[in-house]
C-alpha cells in the first residue's frame, strides 16, 4: 500500500501537468470592415477543440472578435513553431 500511494500521486500529478501545457490555434474574424487574424491560445482542462472552442471564443467576443475555427490543439512543443505567424495574436487571449 506505501508503494501504491506515490504511484497514484504521481499520476494525479502527471495528468494534471498534462492538461496545463494545452494550447490551440484559431481563426477569427471581425466585421465592419473585415478583419481576419490567426492566433494561439492556451486552453485549461481537456484538450480538445470542442473544449477549446468553448474557451476561446467569449475571450475573443469580449473585444469584438468572433471565432471562425479551431485549427487544432497541442501541447507546449508545438508552441515555437507558430509563435511567427501568429505574431501579436500569439498567447493574447
Amino acid at each position: 500500500m506505501k508503494k501504491l500511494i506515490p504511484l497514484i500521486l504521481a499520476g494525479l500529478l502527471g495528468a494534471t501537468a498534462a492538461q496545463a501545457d494545452c494550447y490551440a490555434d484559431y481563426k477569427a474574424k471581425q466585421d465592419n470592415p473585415l478583419r481576419l487574424h490567426y492566433g494561439v491560445a492556451q486552453v485549461s482542462g481537456e484538450c480538445t477543440k470542442p473544449n477549446a472552442q468553448a474557451a476561446i471564443a467569449p475571450r475573443l467576443a469580449a473585444d469584438g472578435w468572433a471565432l471562425l475555427t479551431i485549427v487544432g490543439v497541442f501541447d507546449a512543443n508545438g508552441l515555437d513553431s507558430r509563435k511567427g505567424t501568429a505574431g501579436e495574436y500569439f498567447l493574447r487571449y
